[in-house]
This record gives C-alpha cells, sequence and structure tokens, in this order.
C-alpha cells in the first residue's frame, strides 16, 4: 500500500495495519518515524541517539493527515526514543512515548525503543489451517485464564520469562484437559497492580516477560500443543499518565475533551474517542497486530459495559446523552461492530469475547442480524447467580432454588461462556474456596461441585487458575499460586476432579456439541426444592445423552428416583464424591437398570444414590 493510501485510510478510520504507517520502522538509510498529532507546531524524535535533545531530529508534517515524519539514521534496532511535541495553540513542550511503539523499557522506564523485525519462524501452519475451518459455536471451549506473572515464580518472587512459562504452563494446562489459555493483558503497561487493564503499549508485548519473539514463540509453542491462547484486549480505556496517550499534543487527542464522555471516574482513566476516525484506526490495528504478528486466537475484550453506556456509573448530570437523548454511546456500538466484522473476516475461526455485564440484546449475535458481532459473551448473571446459591448455607438453600434455574431462562439468547475469572477472587472477595460454607469437608465438597456444576452447564466454559486445585488465599499479583497445596490430599483430589472434569467436557459430544441450542438440555426434575436436588440431560448432536444428578446438601439420598430417555443398563461416569478426588465414596457402582414406565415425563426410570455435596454423572452402558 503506498504511504498516501495508508494515511487516507488512517484518517477515514479504515486502516486497519496502520502499525505499517506509524511508530518507528527500520530502513537501510536509518528508522523512520511517523506519529499522529495534528495539533502540534513542531515535533521531534529525542532518544540515545541525539542525547535527548529537541530539535535535532525534527519530523515535517505530512500536510492534513496531521501526522509527522522524518528519518533518523542514527537511530538503530535498540535505540531508546520518545517524540517532543510543541503545542502550536499555547507552545506547550510534551515529551510523549509512541502510541504504535512495538517494545517498551522495563517498567519503570517508558521510552519506546526501536524493534527489529520478527526473526520467530513459525511452525503452527497447520493448526491455523484446522482454526479457519472449526466449528467454534459446536466444539468443546474451556479456557484457562491466567496472569502470566503469577501463575508461577521463581525461589527468588522473580516472575518466569515466556521460555520458563512455555516450558511448565503449557505442558500443565494441557494435562489438565484445557482447550485454551487466556492471558491477562501482556500489553506493555506501567504498574503491576493494574494486571496490565491499564494499557500504555497497544502494540508492545510487555516487557516483564521476554522478548516480543519469545512471545510469539510461547504462543507457537501452545499451537504445537494443540492449545489455543487468548489475548485480553482492553479497548475500554486508557490511563492518565502525561507520558502515555492523554493530551498527546496537547490536545484530547485520543479521549474526549468533556470529562462527561472522556472520563473513567471509577478508574481514574480516560474513555477512546471512538467517533474520531484516527482513533478507531489506531484500535482496530491494535487488534489486527496481535492477531497478526502473534497468531493469538482471539480477544476477550474488556468492559464492553463500560463502552456501550454513556451513563455508565455515572449519577445523573455527569453524562451527556446521544445525538438522540439516549444512554447508548452510538460511536462505540459501531467501533465494535466493525472490529468483530474486521476479526471474523481477516481471520478466520479467531473468536472475540465480551465481557458484558448487562442485558444489551445481541451482544453474541452476526452485525448483519443487528448484533454487535462478537463470537461469546460472559454469562455475568449465571456467575453471579450461582455464587450467590454456594455461599449459602445449605440448610438454606431449598429456599433458594431459583437461583440455579433461572438461568434457563436466558441461556440461549447469546452464545455464553461461563466464568469464574480473577474478577471473583480480588478485592476481598477471597478465594472459591473460601467462599465455600461450612466445615473444611464441606467447603471442598461444595467447591468440587461448584466446578462440575459449571462443567455440565450449557456454555463454554473458563477458569482462573488456581480454582483448579482450590487456591486457599486471595489471588495476588504479586506472588505465585500457592502450589504448596496441590500436595495436600484435598486439594490433590480436586485437581484431579478438575481434569476429569475437563477432559469429560472435552470428549462427550453430549457436553459440548449443543452448548449454544436449548436442544442440547432438558430438565428431568428442576422442582425438587425441598431436597435441594436438581437432576437433568444433555444431548449431543449425535443423539447422545448423558444424566446429570446433583444433591446440593450435606445429607445423601438413596433409593432416588429420577426420569431418563431409554431403559436398559446406565454406568457411573463420574462422581465427585468419589474418594480419588477427596470424598466420601458414596456413589452409585456397577450397572444401574432403568425400566420401562413414565416418570418425570420421561419413558423410564431408575433409582440412584446421591452422594451429599455433589453431582453424579450417568450414560447408558
Amino acid at each position: 500500500m503506498q504511504s498516501s493510501d495508508a494515511l487516507y485510510l488512517f484518517n477515514e478510520g479504515r486502516n486497519y495495519q496502520a502499525y505499517r504507517l506509524l511508530g518507528a520502522h527500520l530502513t537501510p538509510a536509518g528508522t523512520v518515524f511517523r506519529v499522529w498529532a495534528p495539533n502540534a507546531g513542531s515535533v521531534s524524535v529525542v532518544g540515545d541517539f541525539n542525547g535527548w535533545a529537541g530539535g535535532i531530529d525534527v519530523l515535517h508534517s505530512l500536510g492534513a493527515s496531521g501526522v509527522w515524519e522524518a528519518t533518523v539514521p542514527a537511530a538503530v534496532a535498540g535505540s531508546l526514543y520518545r517524540f517532543e511535541i510543541i503545542n502550536r495553540q499555547n507552545g506547550e513542550k510534551l515529551v510523549k512515548s509512541d502510541p504504535f511503539g512495538r517494545g517498551f523499557e522495563l517498567r519503570p522506564g517508558s521510552a519506546a525503543y526501536v524493534t527489529e523485525p520478527s526473526r520467530h519462524v513459525w511452525g503452527d501452519a497447520d493448526w491455523l489451517a484446522r482454526r479457519a475451518g472449526w466449528d467454534w459455536q459446536r466444539a468443546p471451549v474451556n479456557i484457562y485464564e491466567v496472569h502470566a506473572g503469577s501463575w508461577m515464580r521463581h525461589p527468588d518472587g522473580k516472575p518466569y520469562l515466556w521460555r520458563e512459562l512455555a516450558e511448565r504452563l503449557i505442558p500443565y494446562a494441557v494435562a489438565q484437559g484445557y482447550t485454551h489459555l487466556e492471558l491477562l493483558p501482556v500489553t506493555e503497561h506501567p504498574l503491576d497492580e493494574s494486571w496490565g487493564y491499564q494499557t500504555t503499549g497497544y502494540f508492545a508485548a510487555t516487557a516483564r516477560y521476554g522478548s516480543p519473539d519469545e512471545l510469539r514463540a510461547f504462543v507457537d509453542a501452545c499451537h504445537q500443543a494443540g492449545l489455543g491462547i487468548l489475548l485480553d484486549w482492553v479497548p475500554g480505556h486508557f490511563p492518565q499518565d502525561a507520558w502515555a496517550l492523554a493530551k498527546y499534543d496537547g490536545t484530547a487527542l485520543y479521549e474526549h475533551e468533556d470529562p462527561r464522555l472522556g472520563l473513567h471516574a471509577d478508574w481514574g482513566t480516560h474513555i477512546f474517542n471512538y467517533g474520531r476516525h484516527e482513533v478507531r484506526s489506531f484500535l482496530l490495528s491494535s487488534a489486527h497486530w496481535w492477531l497478526s504478528e502473534f497468531h493469538f486466537d482471539g480477544l476477550r475484550v474488556d468492559a464492553v459495559a463500560s463502552m456501550l453506556y454513556l451513563d455508565y456509573s455515572r449519577k445523573a448530570g455527569e453524562w451527556l446523552p446521544n445525538q438522540y437523548g439516549g444512554r447508548e454511546n452510538l460511536e462505540a456500538i459501531d467501533f465494535l461492530k466493525e472490529l468483530n466484522a474486521m476479526v471474523h473476516g481477516e481471520f478466520p475461526g479467531a473468536l472475540t469475547i465480551a465481557e458484558e455485564s448487562t442485558a444489551w440484546p445481541q451482544v453474541s449475535r452476526p452485525t448483519y442480524v443487528g448484533g454487535l458481532g462478537f463470537s461469546m459473551k460472559w454469562n455475568m448473571g449465571w456467575m453471579n447467580d450461582s455464587l450467590r446459591y454456594f455461599q449459602r448455607d445449605p440448610i438454606h438453600r431449598r429456599w433458594h432454588h431459583d437461583e440455579l434455574t433461572f438461568g434457563q431462562m436466558y441461556a440461549y439468547s447469546e452464545n455464553f461462556v461461563l466464568p469464574f475469572s480473577h474478577d471473583e477472587v480480588v478485592h476481598g472477595k477471597g478465594s472459591l474456596l473460601g467462599k465455600m460454607p461450612g466445615d473444611d469437608w464441606q467447603r471442598f465438597a461444595n467447591l468440587r461441585l461448584l466446578l462440575a456444576w459449571q462443567t455440565f452447564t450449557p456454555g463454554k466454559k473458563l477458569s482462573f487458575m488456581g480454582n483448579e486445585f482450590g487456591q486457599q488465599r486471595e489471588w495476588s499479583e504479586s506472588r505465585e499460586l500457592d502450589w504448596g497445596l496441590a500436595n495436600e490430599p484435598p486439594h490433590a483430589g480436586l485437581q484431579r476432579l478438575s481434569g476429569d472434569l475437563n477432559r469429560l467436557y472435552r470428549d462427550l459430544p453430549a457436553m459440548h456439541t449443543q452448548d449454544f441450542e436449548s436442544s442440547g438440555f432438558a430438565w428431568i426434575d428442576c422442582h425438587d426444592s425441598a431436597h435441594s436436588v436438581l437432576s437433568w440431560l444433555r444431548w449431543g448432536t449425535d443423539g447422545s445423552f448423558v444424566v446429570v444428578a446433583v444433591n446440593f446438601t450435606p445429607e445423601p439420598k438413596t433409593g432416588y428416583r429420577i426420569g431418563v430417555p431409554q431403559s436398559g443398563d446406565y454406568c457411573e461416569i463420574l462422581n465427585s464424591d468419589s474418594h480419588y478426588y477427596g470424598g466420601a465414596n458414596l456413589g452409585n457402582a456397577g450397572a444401574l437398570a432403568a425400566f420401562a414406565g413414565e416418570w418425570m415425563n420421561q419413558p423410564a426410570h431408575l433409582e440412584i444414590t446421591l452422594p451429599p455435596l455433589a453431582a453424579v454423572v450417568l450414560r447408558r452402558a
């Protein structure tokens, strides 16, 4: 593409590869620097190649585009640099990082450096070819959410680099039966405590864990191990650091001037001006960059609700309505639709997943039918209802049966992911294990049951690291998980259950092929609130089925009759109360005979034993 065409598309908001135009680019003549600063009177690049002095390497204006350009022979690969911008209105001098910088100093430094072209030789062509043709709606998708800096660390507390994570994390995730990793944001960010959600480098892999090519090698290793990998991506807001995007050329360039439109008071961050063409090119190019240059298999888009609503977390008088007087952010809606159309059009098989916490309609429906176009959406209602129910003392659960059954009323209105994410184990919320009521035995039994409940409920799955073995303490980004616990019997049993649940979900068509379709689920009995028992069927597109029965009380139930679709012999294929998982080993050994005779609107019935605080799964023998 000619630079004039690229500039035109950038100004039109339709340059999805603006990273090829702006930023720092090595050439035989030196490094070409380009930056968008339409309200600048002058721009210089300052760096370790000119003593950080302005006025030496001066950029020239490319006219009405607002882009400035210079070729600097002394700037080579690894050179540190910033842009010195003089605002043309008031003469204010600003020293700014490169919005399109591809690499930055390790914190607390914040200068960009000139990067070389990637030298990584990809070995995942077969993976990408398979991904382009996979039917993700009917495939198992089970995501292990990971914060790269605190999954596991060196004895001295230093985080692992990508190579070290590849040697440990990838085999672990594969052995546990997950289908995908999801990385909390690894775009560059100055503050560890933000977990990456206050991004300053939208095209730069954080220096905390190694070089950009080492991240590429990590993604490649995931693919070659049969593991997908998603990136948590944050277009909803950006921090106010004076050296970064905020007031970039002395004016509100990437954000809105009016704080009623441009400021998230809750987070102390700016909101992107999605209606500005160049901002759309910037964000869409960031998404394109990670999918094309790093081969990520999709994006989990953070805080979508905050983008959709102009009055998000605002009181009356603190927000401005749209042109029709409504609360919808029309520019953000258009941006999200364009994002999803681009991803699905240019990266076949790649996923976009929305963290969207409201009842906004058709989040995961195609744009051509009026939807936002995401592949999937986190089911925050299911997550909140489930945790609220499980935190109750079992003696009170009978009065709150609907907290578990209500979700089926809307379960197929979207393509849902069922998340137990990092958000549920921070800010004083405690760990999942810490939320469970009762003595130690009941707490572990309840957590085993919670993980089974997630697995057997229709929807794709996501669980944060540490949930699978019962992390005791609330998660902190400053230390590794308490891996020593995984050697203790109740935690080890929970970890074994988690792996078996993952494999059951992955391997049985009845467990995943109709995650998004009502025909894949049928209640056997959803009314037995008196005993806090639920039973249901999961159906596969191949006609296979499994029977699930769950006892939410610590009292075992014997001779419990349920209806089933067919007479004949059944066998128990999973029991969360198994001794192998740390339970009491009460269950249904051997074959169970189902007899003809209608029960619970099914043509046959059988009697089973329901262990305390446990789920059992039966399959036709």
